[in-house]
């Protein structure tokens, strides 16, 4: 209020012809006046004060985005980098490709066997490739006193009797004698849906029990045991054709599962002795 009491006196001394009244009146615009430049020269200084504000936070967003797009490609980097290293080794929940293990235990341990590889053809080598490994799959013969190489040329007649489809990996014989059919790395008509991601071993036995004499068995302990060390499984990984499909294969696993569990636990033990 004191600024503008002396206005109205600087006023009075401009213009000393003015009566009071129009001091006063002429005072009010002068007052209304500054009051509107006080008010827009504030305006401009916050709106200035925004606009660094403004430009503050522009800067901030945009040192932030940066920060976000280096800090993105950093994590995409290493995400190639983790992943390329799972691609070439096989591993990891995306690469389901067909893997080994490689090293001296598994070369150590491979038990004794005749590779005698059926011929490819249709119906039972047809050379389509496995997926990752994830389990090894028990059958029996279902053809008694017949020897490994009896079933073997079986499944290599199909080619020309068109019979059926059917094959496995290996045999084990009534004397534990080995003969390998088809490459690990290959499809074998023996599982059903699971021919994709399974080794199969069909198994000789003497009667109509299905029971296997010690020779065979002693061999498909061995067999299993070197199977899962070369494929990274445990003698969980074991499992009947008729887990698969509910066929009663190994009929003498099927007959009696006791029997059944004794095997994965004797694979086990071999196992432990491998690693």
């Amino acid at each position: 209020m004191e600024q503008f009491r002396e206005l109205e006196e600087d006023l009075s001394a401009l213009f000393p012809t003015l009566d009071k009244k129009s001091l006063r009146n002429l005072g009010s615009f002068f007052k209304k006046q500054t009051r509107f430049f006080d008010y827009n020269r504030r305006k401009l200084q916050d709106e200035k004060g925004n606009n660094d504000v403004r430009k503050t936070r522009q800067r901030r967003r945009g040192n932030g985005r940066g920060g976000l797009m280096k800090a993105g490609l950093l994590v995409l980097m290493i995400l190639v980098f983790v992943l390329g290293g799972m691609k070439l080794a096989g591993a990891g929940p995306f690469f389901d490709g067909y893997r080994e293990m490689e090293g001296e235990a598994v070369d150590a341990f491979r038990p004794d066997m005749t590779v005698d590889l059926l011929t490819p053809n249709s119906y039972s080598r047809p050379e389509t490739g496995t997926s990752r490994i994830r389990n090894i799959v028990l059958h029996y013969t279902a053809n008694p006193g017949a020897t490994a190489k009896q079933n073997r040329d079986y499944f290599e007649g199909l080619k020309d009797t068109h019979l059926t489809k059917a094959s496995s990996h290996f045999i084990v014989g009534l004397d534990g004698e080995i003969v390998q059919c088809i490459p690990t790395w290959e499809v074998a008509y023996a599982s059903n849906n699971r021919n994709g991601d399974t080794v199969s071993i069909e198994c000789c036995h003497p009667d109509e029990s299905g029971s296997f004499n010690q020779k065979t068995y002693d061999s498909m302990v061995r067999l299993s045991a070197w199977l899962c060390l070369k494929f990274n499984l445990t003698e969980n990984d074991l499992i009947r054709h008729y887990d698969v499909t509910g066929k009663i294969c190994p009929k003498y696993f099927v007959d009696y599962p006791e029997k059944w569990t004794q095997f994965q636990a004797d694979v086990g033990k071999t196992l432990e002795k491998m690693r």
